[in-house]
């Protein structure tokens, strides 16, 4: 008998989700139906580029934050784009997020060149060498080596470092095998309950001196991309465990303490990846929206020439930009160039061009102001009461 049997007997390599919810069932598959949208959906090159550093800034932020690093998603964003200065005696925070970075990317880079990472013993270990180096570390931390010391975590020990590289082999094996092996049509869904369960057991085995979350996170993103998950997708899991970091630790413990019940956080991680699937979605969705109503505008206004037209068509495109309506005195003031083009005509001219606008069904105006019109261009909005009324009369 290994060691680890005694101590961590939860350590079993079965994932038995025969009490599953049918909530989480759901989830699943809602899961592989929104990352199949994300990856067919249209963008502009610079809004899909926006969107990947965006998501890579909010996951590089996220994973190095919950083993304490105090960088904001902003600044790792200023940091993708050459803008952060840190001094010196703050610089190691921007080298651990260089080092998760720059993993991410090896990992995207060996996928596009067809050469996908072999999730092996070996390739954790280069993970986490990838993660501590350049790092300040204590003594007995060795980047990208099994441990030889006993680890204690909050109120949980890891595994006996004597069977460290044992459970680790053992865990490789297990993920490569027909337990995980998907469905047709179901590689996404399959991939996020393999990718939460290697988390959860990377966890537990704790392997490394220093950066197991972070090794944990990065195979995570891993068998997301090679299965199929869109790269900011990817990044989400990550993003969720930060975000609700208490609720995190918490169901890790008890995943433990439990005696290795998987499904609350399994559960738990599948609903944060949804939850940040739906809101990556509206997102996308609204860069969608925008483009298709600006094209909309510039084709009203196709066959009208002339300055007044071109005023009335940037108001109508710079009202677009404002979430709420605009009270009329403040009409003027929604962009610089609308408030040059009415810097010299009068209130009349300002209602003559609202009022042309409102006719081309392209503005609204209620009792706080004028809004522009964008949701005309939602084909399938529900059907509203006041719309069938509308109708009726005409």
């Amino acid at each position: 008998m290994r060691t680890f049997e005694r101590t961590h007997s939860w350590l079993k390599f079965i994932a038995d989700l025969h009490q599953a919810s049918p909530s989480l069932w759901i989830a699943l598959g809602e899961c592989q139906s929104k990352c199949e949208h994300i990856s067919h959906v249209p963008l502009r090159p610079d809004t899909a580029d926006n969107l990947y550093k965006l998501y890579l800034a909010k996951g590089a932020a996220a994973t190095t934050a919950i083993e304490g690093n105090s960088l904001s998603e902003e600044q790792v964003r200023q940091h993708l784009e050459g803008k952060l200065k840190l001094p010196p005696s703050q610089q190691y925070l921007q080298k651990e997020v260089d080092n998760i970075i720059q993993a991410c990317n090896a990992i995207l880079k060996a996928i596009s060149d067809g050469k996908n990472p072999s999730l092996d013993a070996a390739w954790m270990l280069d993970l986490n060498r990838r993660i501590l180096e350049g790092l300040s570390l204590e003594p007995e931390v060795q980047p990208g080596e099994i441990r030889t010391h006993s680890v204690l975590v909050g109120r949980y020990r890891g595994a006996p470092a004597e069977d460290c590289d044992f459970l680790l082999a053992k865990l490789a094996e297990w993920l490569n095998g027909d337990d995980f092996k998907p469905a047709p049509g179901l590689e996404i869904a399959y991939a996020t309950l393999k990718a939460v369960i290697a988390h959860l057991y990377l966890a537990w085995i704790h392997p490394f001196g220093d950066g197991n979350g972070r090794t944990a996170r990065l195979i995570e993103f891993q068998i997301l991309i090679t299965s199929g998950v869109p790269a900011p997708a990817a990044h989400l899991l990550s993003n969720h465990y930060n975000q609700t970091r208490a609720e995190y630790y918490r169901r890790l413990d008890h995943a433990s303490r439990s005696g290795g019940d998987i499904l609350p956080f399994v559960t738990y991680a599948v609903q944060g990846f949804l939850d940040g699937l739906k809101s990556q979605l509206e997102f996308i969705w609204a860069q969608q929206w925008d483009v298709i109503w600006r094209n909309y505008v510039h084709e009203m206004f196709r066959d009208r020439v002339g300055h007044t037209h071109v005023r009335r068509r940037h108001l109508v495109l710079d009202l677009s930009r404002v979430e709420k309506s605009v009270p009329i005195s403040e009409i003027t003031q929604v962009s610089p160039r609308v408030a040059e083009a009415y810097a010299r005509k009068t209130r009349k001219t300002l209602m003559r061009d609202l009022n042309e606008l409102e006719r081309m069904k392209l503005v609204k105006r209620g009792p706080q102001g004028y809004r522009a019109l964008r949701e005309q261009i939602l084909a399938f909005l529900p059907i509203k009461s006041e719309i069938i009324i509308d109708t009726y009369n005409g």
